[in-house]
Formats: structure tokens, C-alpha cells, sequence
């Protein structure tokens, strides 16, 4: 397994109280996979994904436990210098605004060249060189290296994000809503581009993402988080087609069905639970249209059936879904 994560759990001490951001994340990603993190904002996805790449900003942030693996290695238990050498080399980010995460007083070319250099083998001009060849394979022309973010669209930073995270040719890459501030057909591009060129450098995937669209162009299987709990996850076609968790189903009838004429969308009730003060039991339970009386008192355990796991009352008290 490329990478596995078991029972990660990460607060923020604030002003405010403790933020329960990630509650007992478990998840595996596979050579050459590709995971869908998917869920509301607030959920959790992005302290996820900083977790990984040992970003957390300390203070406030404190991972309390859990175990990361990658390459059978234990991320957290290396140095921050050994970390350095594995961060932007063999796992890198696609971040979820370019114009805050590139450097706006630095050409886009010297940004893909410097994270070359610091992790390859290369002199400065076989850098540079290797730069121009990234912006080509983003389908930007490399007479653009000297020109500075703020000359770039929305979209083209986007795409020099994705040059940058893919120079080192890492093994996986987590991209934290790649396409979120992009217009449609802004959107489906990089859509595509991020497929080719996953396909091309045998690279595996995180994707995070709120748009379920996305996670059925691009990944083989998804994880539905929420309130820093991953409660359904699965392959592509059982979260789909057999979608078992409340949370999951109330997801796609917020997606409208172009198909019928009368198609309406079915929002979820209520609010995402501040999580400075998480309810007692299934965190999902004051939105839950399936609520038990169970569900408000007991947390339920995870239930798994061919590869698709669940959290929730209806299928590990026998109920519903049993």
C-alpha cells in the first residue's frame, strides 16, 4: 500500500475551545489509486490532506494520534529535514488557491525550477529547462516563464500549480479543490489535464473536492467525510449506485437530474455541528432523516460489506440496512 492512515485525529486549541477538526481518519490509497475526499466545508478534508504533508501549523494545531505510512515509511516519525526531502518530491499539493500559494514577486518558471532543484540532481540551467518542459506538459506555452502569477487567469495559475506539484514526479499528489474558484469550462479542463497526466506519470491521487462530478470523472474510489469522520467510503460504483449512509444519499439529491423534467433540488436540513462542540453520538444525527433514537446517544461503529464501509445505526444495530 503507497499510503495508510489509521485512526489520525488533529484539534486546534483556539481563543474559542478546542476545534475537533479530524476525529479517527482511517484510509489506504493504493499504487496508482486514486481516493475522492468529499463532504461540506468544515468537514475536515483540508486538515486531512495538511496532515499528511506534516503541515499543520503548531500552534494551535495538534495531531493527538494516529499513524501515517507512506512507502512503508512512518511519516511522523521522521525528522523535519527527512520530511523536507519526501514534502514537494514524493508526495506533492496542488493547493486550493494558486494566487495565495505561488510567490507573487518570483517569474512562475523560477518557482517550478527552484522546487526542481531542491530535490533533484540538476544543475540550475538543466532546472530551468526542466521548467519550460512542465509548463509545455500543462499546455502553457514556455515562452511564459518569466512572467509573474499576476499575469496569469485564474485557470493558467492552476495549471502552473499542477506543473510545479508534477516536476519531481512524485509518486502521489493531493489536490485540495483544484477546480473550486475556476468557471465550468475552466473546470473540465484541468479536469482532464490532472487525468492525463495522473495516467501519464503513473501517479497516485488525493482529491478533494466538493463536487461529486469531479470524483466520478477522475477517482476509483471515494470517501464521504463529515464532521471530521469518514462515514461511508467505498468504490466508485457503491458510492454511486448503492450509496448506504443518510449523509452520502442527501449529497446526490442535492445534485439536480438533468433527466427529469421535474427535477428538484432536496437540500440537507440544518447546519454542519460547530466542532468545538460536537453532539453526543452520530455526529450526523440532528440532520438525519433516518434518526433513532440510538443514533443520539451510542457513536456508531464501523460497518463493513464488500470493500464499502459505513458508520451509521441503521446497519450496525440491525437495523434498515441489515
Amino acid at each position: 500500500m503507497l499510503l495508510s492512515v489509521k485512526d489520525l485525529c488533529v484539534k486546534y486549541v483556539t481563543f474559542e475551545g478546542i476545534v475537533h477538526a479530524v476525529n479517527g481518519v482511517s484510509f489506504d490509497i493504493p499504487e496508482r489509486g486514486t481516493l475522492g475526499l468529499v463532504g461540506e466545508s468544515g468537514a475536515g478534508k483540508t486538515t486531512t490532506a495538511l496532515s499528511l504533508m506534516r503541515l499543520i501549523p503548531v500552534p494551535p494545531g495538534i495531531v493527538e494520534r494516529g499513524k501515517i505510512s507512506f512507502e512503508g515509511r512512518d511519516l511522523d516519525a521522521l525528522s523535519g529535514e527527512e520530511m523536507k526531502k519526501i514534502r514537494g518530491n514524493r508526495i506533492s499539493m496542488i493547493f486550493q488557491d494558486p494566487m495565495t500559494s505561488l510567490n507573487p514577486v518570483l517569474t512562475v518558471g523560477l518557482q517550478i525550477a527552484e522546487t526542481i532543484a531542491a530535490h533533484q540532481n540538476m544543475s540550475e540551467r538543466e532546472a530551468m529547462k526542466k521548467a519550460r518542459e512542465m509548463l509545455e506538459k500543462v499546455q502553457i506555452p514556455a515562452a511564459r516563464y518569466k512572467e509573474y502569477p499576476h499575469e496569469f487567469s485564474g485557470g493558467m495559475r492552476q495549471r502552473v500549480g499542477i506543473a510545479m506539484a508534477l516536476a519531481c514526479n512524485p509518486r502521489m499528489i493531493i489536490a485540495d479543490e483544484p477546480t473550486t474558484a475556476l468557471d465550468v469550462t475552466i473546470q473540465a479542463q484541468v479536469i482532464e489535464l490532472m487525468r492525463d497526466l495522473r495516467d501519464e506519470f503513473s501517479t497516485a491521487m488525493m482529491l478533494i473536492t466538493h463536487d461529486l462530478g469531479v470524483v466520478g470523472e477522475v477517482c476509483d474510489r471515494v470517501a464521504v467525510m463529515y464532521a471530521g469522520e469518514i462515514v461511508e467510503e467505498g468504490s466508485l460504483e457503491q458510492i454511486f449506485e448503492h450509496a448506504r449512509h443518510p449523509y452520502t444519499n442527501g449529497l446526490f439529491r442535492c445534485i439536480p437530474d438533468i433527466d427529469e423534467d421535474n427535477s428538484r433540488i432536496q437540500p440537507i436540513s440544518g447546519l454542519m455541528p460547530d466542532p468545538c462542540d460536537l453532539p453526543a453520538g452520530c455526529c450526523f444525527h440532528p440532520r438525519c432523516p433516518e434518526c433513532m433514537e440510538i443514533c443520539r446517544t451510542r457513536k456508531p461503529a464501523p460497518f463493513t460489506e464488500n470493500g464499502q464501509m459505513v458508520r451509521c445505526c441503521l446497519y450496525t444495530r440491525g437495523g434498515a440496512g441489515q
